[in-house]
């Protein structure tokens, strides 16, 4: 028996005729298709049955013909409006119903096998929705959903820039109460040297990440894990894969642009830990991954990610995407000169271009969060005065920030080294319903 080109539940295609009853949809298939792609297919009518998603593999079935069967029958409708042959025949009786008031062949006892009957399937409440994309997707083109409207990533960013305002502002407010408290008087956070500024800063960013969730979940009808790679999660595994290819490629960076800050300036002095340094270690350990992470799930998830979906190409999506959200990574951190603005905007190049190569922002915290722990944890350890890229100017400064383009560009192309090894897996599982729409009755 087969369905839909294939055989059904593991069945053998023996080409047996089907003689049973009809095939039905009972597991809730969607009635239609909605927000078809244009040039794809059509939205299904209303009441046609689409495929039921079967990610649990084949369930065996006992021998002979089965009720629930996943979908319409085989070849479409029947032409013409005639009678299907699964039917009531002239009015009588169904081929396949009860003969002569007795219980019907395909049901032994006249009745229907309880659930948990073998080759019954799980009731509709126990399956998974169907997936949504037709084709496998790449990361940023996964907002282009069956349901996708281009009006959908601005009610996302309208939402996120809402909902973030209110809490980044609450979160503020505690942390200014805090500084009273604790008399101190900068209530600009100006400070990121006090574990406290440090603390709050990196909380009111850090609250973006279940912010873009909401967007996900509120405006696109998706799981939170579309934000985060192509499999709907965070991989844990690439995290632990690169970040000693973060820390080979930025450490040594880093730690040029220090010995060349020092060097450079005869008068400066390593001038020790700062002030409360545990504290500021503790902060930056805990917190500062997290900061890293939400700017990440803001600039390279959603809002390339909306982007690109906007320009529908995949490539010159990418493209575009990376270069405005590098320039508004940029500008959004108020670099105080033009080499600082081409650091930041290198910075989310990078980014962007490994969240490209793996499917996912695994590759790019890593690469946000290894950078911000370093220069923190360097800062606190040898003195608020060492110099790094964001305070040397001139001929000084633009070899630092060289240098550093030059350590990202190396975690780059050790990642592509690394993707082109152990694929990490770029595309989003697919589940194609245009057979569908193409054989619904017009």
């Amino acid at each position: 028996m087969t369905w839909a080109g294939g055989p059904v539940d593991g069945e053998a295609d023996d080409g047996a005729p089907y003689t049973g009853p009809p095939p039905t949809a009972p597991y809730g298939a969607p009635p239609r298709v909605p927000g078809a792609l244009p040039g794809l297919h059509p939205p299904l009518p209303h009441g046609a049955a689409g495929p039921v998603p079967w990610p649990l593999g084949p369930v065996p079935m006992p021998p002979g013909p089965h009720t629930h069967l996943p979908g319409p029958p085989p070849g479409g409708p029947p032409p013409g409006g005639a009678p299907p042959a699964w039917g009531p025949q002239g009015g009588g009786p169904p081929a396949w119903g009860p003969q002569g008031g007795g219980p019907p062949a395909w049901q032994p006892g006249g009745g229907p096998p309880p659930w948990g009957h073998p080759g019954w399937g799980p009731p509709p409440w126990a399956l998974p929705p169907p997936l949504p994309h037709d084709v496998p997707t790449s990361f940023l083109q996964m907002m282009r959903t069956r349901t996708w409207r281009w009006w959908r990533p601005l009610l996302g960013l309208l939402l996120f820039a809402v909902v973030y305002a209110v809490v980044a502002v609450a979160v503020v407010l505690v942390g200014a109460v805090g500084l009273v408290t604790r008399s101190t008087v900068d209530l600009e956070f100006a400070d990121l040297a006090d574990p406290w500024v440090l603390l709050v800063t990196n909380v009111s960013l850090a609250v973006a990440i279940p912010v873009v969730w909401l967007a996900w979940v509120a405006a696109h009808s998706m799981r939170i894990g579309s934000s985060s790679s192509v499999l709907g999660r965070l991989r844990w595994d690439l995290v632990r894969r690169y970040v000693p290819l973060a820390l080979a490629t930025l450490g040594v960076g880093i730690g040029v642009q220090v010995a060349l800050g020092l060097a450079l300036d005869d008068g400066l002095a390593v001038a020790g830990p700062t002030r409360s340094f545990a504290g500021l270690l503790l902060v930056v350990v805990l917190t500062t991954p997290l900061q890293s992470a939400a700017e990440e799930y803001v600039f390279r998830g959603y809002l390339s990610q909306a982007i690109a979906a906007w320009v529908g190409r995949e490539r010159a999506g990418a493209l575009v995407a990376a270069v405005i959200t590098a320039t508004l990574f940029s500008v959004a951190h108020v670099p105080g000169d033009f080499l600082l603005f081409l650091d930041r905007f290198a910075f989310g190049l990078a980014a962007s271009a490994v969240v490209w190569l793996t499917g996912g922002l695994e590759a790019a915290i890593v690469l946000h969060a290894v950078n911000n722990v370093l220069v923190f944890v360097l800062a606190g350890a040898l003195g608020e005065g060492v110099e790094t890229d964001a305070t040397v100017t001139g001929w000084a400064g633009l070899l630092i920030v060289v240098l550093d383009v030059l350590a990202m560009a190396a975690f780059v192309l050790l990642v592509r080294r690394s993707a082109a090894r152990r694929p990490p897996g770029t595309r989003t599982a697919a589940q194609d319903l245009r057979p569908w729409a193409a054989a619904a009755p017009r």
